[in-house]
């Protein structure tokens, strides 16, 4: 199921890093040490209720002049109606309301999507309360005072935002054709990919309900059976400094990737694997998608019997993260190879969805103890009790130990590779959760 999107827009200042990170609380999707994924927080799962969603921030804007702030406000809020289900508008209660202040919510208010007017740095209720009324002047909505330095209101704040959650998301729940996200930098080759795959040279456009992405839905035969292809080519935006495109890119990335079971992350030949395509398949693999890296315009490499083996070790060694991605190398230009991406995108579903008895897993677990002792710390050992699968989408497994904090990393690395050894489990992550059970119960 794919997770809401809610954005964050405001002026500078106005304090919306703070809230960010207010929210996201060191919860943060993004891993630290994972060489090639992006550090700058963009994106972030936060949890309310039993409510998971993925709050982005749009953007700093550099104050230059007002009339700089506003086009990038618009810019901002631009990028959040095409993305959000959601869109915190956030203003400053010290500042009072501000003329690009009602610029920017007549553009939200023309969008239809849910807008909460978040008013911040309210840390006295009694003090400010006029100041938040005169906000109700915007037209969007009743105001929210908060506070997200001192973390006050952002209860009230978070009930109206899942509140506001669209209902297609179980529409979009019982189309279970498989979702294929398509993602990579500008100019890779996305579309055409996609345009061949269709046969002609044509991206059909059909919005399938309860999508409000503004990611094109494209329906996809192939041997008897549909697909969609979610396709975030559109990517032309002209004239944009490459920061504000990457940032852009990236979450248009994300909102992709929610949606999708497998995500083809598609890499230049002609340019070599870049630290911009391992921050793109590390929102993939953050997300435990199941993941194809096609390597496109392999028609135009030069090649000798070496080729192939030599790019498949660079593409590895750059996305080291994920020693489990499937590669494949085409050609959108000529076609080569492409109708092997279906068998290999059946695979990875097939893999994403595959259940192990709890059996055959605590025998593979016993067998890797046998070989391999568990680390022990200051004399106490590791103790492995049970191991069972509890989900799917990614593969997801539950290991009872006698103590968490002996759980090594590298350890659960090793059982993951037995695991993998028997199953293969090729072109999908796998997630450990590790629970204490103490030896009396």
């Amino acid at each position: 199921m794919s997770k809401p999107i809610v954005a964050i827009v405001g002026r500078p200042n106005v304090g919306k890093s703070t809230l960010f990170n207010a929210l996201a609380g060191e919860n943060i999707s993004i891993v630290k040490d994972t060489p090639g994924v992006t550090r700058d927080r963009i994106y972030a799962d936060v949890e309310w209720l039993n409510h998971t969603f993925t709050l982005i921030d749009t953007g700093g804007i550099e104050p230059d002049s007002n009339d700089i702030i506003l086009s990038q406000m618009r810019e901002q809020a631009q990028i959040a109606i095409d993305t959000a289900d959601v869109i915190l508008f956030m203003v400053d209660v010290k500042q009072g309301l501000v003329d690009s202040d009602s610029k920017v919510a007549d553009m939200l208010r023309r969008s239809h999507k849910p807008v909460v007017l978040t008013v911040n740095k309210v840390d006295h209720h009694e003090k400010f309360l006029a100041d938040v009324y005169e906000f109700y002047n915007l037209g969007i909505g009743d105001p929210f005072p908060i506070s997200s330095v001192n973390k006050q209101g952002l209860g009230d704040l978070l009930d109206q935002v899942i509140s506001l959650f669209p209902e297609s998301v179980t529409e979009e729940e019982e189309d279970d054709r498989p979702k294929i996200a398509v993602v990579g930098k500008p100019n890779v080759g996305k579309s055409s990919i996609i345009n061949k795959l269709l046969g002609e040279n044509r991206v059909i456009v059909s919005n399938i309900a309860g999508t409000t992405r503004d990611a094109i839905d494209t329906e996809v035969q192939w041997d008897g059976k549909e697909y969609v292809f979610i396709d975030t080519a559109g990517l032309r935006r002209k004239n944009k400094i490459k920061e504000e495109l990457e940032r852009y890119s990236i979450i248009r990335t994300v909102t992709a990737v929610e949606r999708a079971d497998v995500v083809v992350v598609v890499i230049d030949a002609t340019e070599g694997v870049t630290e911009q395509d391992a921050k793109i398949a590390g929102i993939a693999h953050d997300r435990g998608k199941g993941i194809l890296v096609v390597v496109n315009k392999w028609d135009a490499i030069e090649k000798d019997d070496k080729t192939i083996y030599k790019y498949t070790n660079k593409v590895k060694e750059v996305l080291s993260f994920m020693p489990y991605a499937e590669i494949m190398f085409v050609s959108a230009e000529t076609g080569q190879r492409l109708p092997k991406l279906f068998e290999k995108i059946d695979m990875i579903i097939e893999n994403q969805t595959m259940r192990i008895a709890t059996g055959v897993l605590n025998e593979i677990m016993s067998e890797a103890i046998a070989l391999q002792q568990p680390p022990s710390d200051k004399g106490k050992r590791l103790k492995l009790y049970y191991i069972t699968q509890v989900a799917v989408k990614p593969p997801t497994f539950v290991i009872f130990v006698n103590d968490k904090k002996l759980m090594h990393f590298s350890y659960t690395r090793y059982l993951e590779n037995k695991i993998r050894d028997t199953f293969g489990f090729k072109g999908t992550s796998l997630k450990f959760i590790i629970r204490e059970r103490k030896d009396n119960e």
